[in-house]
């Protein structure tokens, strides 16, 4: 057998892919993407499979499968990572900001803001690569930061929004 032709793979894509990703539904959430690494993997075969069909639900069923069970692990991990509470901040020496409140008053914020922070702050980026990285414009991002920075210190000391808008 020799190697498939972009074209073959273009109209097997066309026949098949919506099918494929109909039986990959069965076992996992992302049948699309599974369906198209299957693709990829006959695109890349040194030889024709006799029966490309055949093979390609027998890659997508196993896709499915071995995705799904990698799901329900990054559930697990995930759940027991949250429910140890693992926290944000590292624990003080008593003096300045408690790290359990600050970390529930930063959760407590829109996501949009408490990404903002995070990147900036703990990750150090600008908020032109923030823009990016939410798809907005620096200004947006910075805005955000800003927005949840004041939300931050008006939790802390509700009189300190009042002091900074009468000056």
């Amino acid at each position: 057998m020799g190697n498939l032709t972009p074209e073959t793979i273009t109209r097997l894509w066309s026949e098949r892919s919506a099918a494929l990703a109909l039986y990959a539904r069965q076992w996992c959430d992302s049948p699309e993407d599974v369906v198209q690494e299957a693709f990829l993997l006959l695109a890349r075969q040194a030889l024709t499979p006799a029966n490309p069909v055949g093979w390609l639900y027998r890659v997508v069923r196993n896709s499915a499968i071995n995705a799904a069970r990698s799901g329900r692990r990054r559930s697990r991990r995930e759940t027991a990572v949250a429910s140890r509470g693992e926290p944000w901040f590292e624990a003080s020496d008593g003096v300045g900001l408690d790290a359990a409140e600050a970390a529930q008053m930063l959760a407590q914020l829109p996501i949009d803001q408490r990404e903002a922070i995070v990147a900036h702050l703990w990750g150090g980026l600008p908020f032109e690569e923030i823009g990016r990285l939410c798809g907005s414009s620096a200004a947006t991002a910075h805005r955000c930061y800003r927005r949840g920075i004041a939300a931050l210190q008006e939790r802390l000391d509700p009189c300190s929004t009042t002091k900074a808008t009468e000056q």
